[in-house]
Order: C-alpha cells, then structure tokens, then sequence
C-alpha cells in the first residue's frame, strides 16, 4: 500500500510533508524518533519543521495510522505496523525489534478486565539482542 493511500485510508489529508513522513516509516521499519525522521527527510525538503514531524507523527497515531512507543524513557519512536505485535528494546544498542505475539494474547483486546474494556495493550520487553550477545560472547 502505498503511503498516499494509507493517509486516506486513516482518513487523514494528504500533503507533501504527510507523504514524505509515512513514506519513511513505511519504508523504514527501525522504530525511528521524530528527530531521525526530521534528519533523514530535511535535506530533501527545505520547508520542513521539527514542528511539523512531531505534530504529523501525533496525528498519525491519533488517527490509528501508526504507533507511537513509549519503550524508550528519553525518546518516542514510531511504527508503521499497527498490527498486534510487541517490542523489544536492545539495552546495548538501543535498537528495537518488533516480535511477534501468541494468538492467546492477540485475543485480549475487547475482553473486559475488572470492569473495564480494553481497547489496546503495550507489550514492551527490554534485554540485550541476539546481535549484541553475539559480540559480548566474541569478546
């Protein structure tokens, strides 16, 4: 799907910092924060604000188009997944990897907890990644 679509999709209008920004997510799917997003699409586009990115990118996960994670205390990073899956943040490299979830705990969202409906969990795991293990090991 295209990224163009996708807006429309969420129902959110098309523009050409709009496109740009969900094209990098689409495109690049390491989680990236506002900032590195602002980096990687200012050259190409002058009139670009980190204003701009961090309100595009908060409109985007109000409207459902992508998540916003939290897994990280100093920076919010973004998904363009908005399928049901967890994350994994590398304590070593500050990498996050998405993992992918047991059908029993896809099930829960909409069951009731204590009188409550759930809309949405989080599932957020930290630790060091098979890649930094492998160099911690080597050394």
């Amino acid at each position: 799907m295209k990224s163009y679509d996708r807006l429309l999709e969420y129902n959110i209008k098309p523009s050409m910092q709009r496109i740009a920004i969900m094209e990098y997510l689409m495109e690049h799917r390491t989680h990236p924060s506002a900032d590195e997003i602002y980096t990687a699409l200012s050259p190409s586009m002058p009139t670009l604000s980190k204003t701009t990115v961090y309100n595009t990118l908060k409109l985007f996960s109000e409207q459902g188009a992508a998540l916003m994670l939290t897994i990280d205390e100093r920076n919010a990073n973004f998904d363009a997944d908005t399928s049901q899956h967890a994350h994994f943040l590398c304590k070593e490299c500050g990498k996050i990897y998405d993992l992918t979830l047991s059908k029993e705990v896809k099930e829960v969202e909409g069951m009731q907890m204590d009188g409550h409906e759930v809309k949405e969990m989080h599932y957020y795991y930290k630790g060091i990644c098979k890649n930094c293990l492998k160099n911690i090991r080597i050394d």
